[in-house]
């Protein structure tokens, strides 16, 4: 069991791999950069316009770009294991890391960590900056359900990030993943949402977000709502696992 462990060298070339790759880093680095300048930007326009302006629930609305940053996080997820598929990659990669499982564990182990610590960061960046422009409307660090939003953002990102990451493992195809799950989680999601409540909750985005929200809107808590995007997650990741390990490289 231990050889299928992920260890240091085999952890620093996956880090090297999504450095090198523009599209890659960028859409990692466009986690934080769309989540919280989004959100900085749209509370100096509106913020202090009314109460309410930025939506009904004064937690979740601070949290407004993350409807941009997870975008990012789904293009970071799926570029990361796509680059695996071009140009016989995998075999090169397979032949430098000959077990299977070990080199999958590596690469998700890589892009969960490089996700967890951008989307900390985000989460911790898009909560200040938004607030720093909402004048009487202003949250302050210690309010009810402030540090569980900001952990929370940032875990919601990347679970995304690890969902998208899954499912190019098994389409073996960033295009694929990401004109599926972009178009969900900004227009299905909510077109369900609207028609069938009960089942929407469960969906992985509106799952994962209550735990950015103040109340409970539906059977799942914050916690509970972030624990069934993980299991979304997980299960992609698990069928990412076995179509690498079973599949021709």
């Amino acid at each position: 069991m231990s050889a299928a462990l992920p260890t240091v060298p085999v952890l620093h070339s996956e880090w090297i791999k999504i450095r090198s790759l523009r599209g890659t880093f960028g859409a990692l680095v466009a986690i934080l950069a769309a989540t919280a300048g989004i959100q900085t930007l749209t509370a100096a326009a509106i913020g202090q316009a009314a109460p309410g302006s930025m939506g009904d629930d004064p937690l979740f609305a601070a949290y407004y770009g993350v409807n941009f940053g997870q975008v990012a996080a789904i293009v970071f997820g799926a570029t990361a294991l796509s680059s695996e598929f071009h140009n016989g990659a995998l075999r090169t990669s397979l032949a430098a890391v000959p077990g299977r499982t070990r080199f999958y564990l590596s690469k998700i182990t890589m892009v969960g960590g490089s996700a967890l610590v951008a989307g900390q960061l985000t989460g911790v960046l898009t909560f200040l900056g938004g607030q720093a422009f909402m004048g009487p409307y202003t949250l302050e660090l210690g309010d009810p359900g402030t540090y569980r939003s900001v952990v929370g953002s940032g875990l919601y990102l990347t679970l995304m990030a690890l969902f998208a990451a899954g499912l190019t493992a098994v389409l073996r195809s960033a295009t694929a993943v990401i004109s599926l799950l972009i178009p969900f989680v900004l227009m299905v999601s909510f077109v369900v949402g609207a028609t069938a409540e009960g089942v929407a909750q469960y969906l992985p985005d509106r799952a994962g977000k209550m735990v950015m929200q103040s109340q409970d809107f539906a059977d799942l808590g914050p916690w509970s709502g972030l624990g069934v995007l993980a299991l979304w997650a997980a299960v992609a990741l698990a069928g990412g696992w076995l179509a690498v390990r079973r599949r021709d490289a």
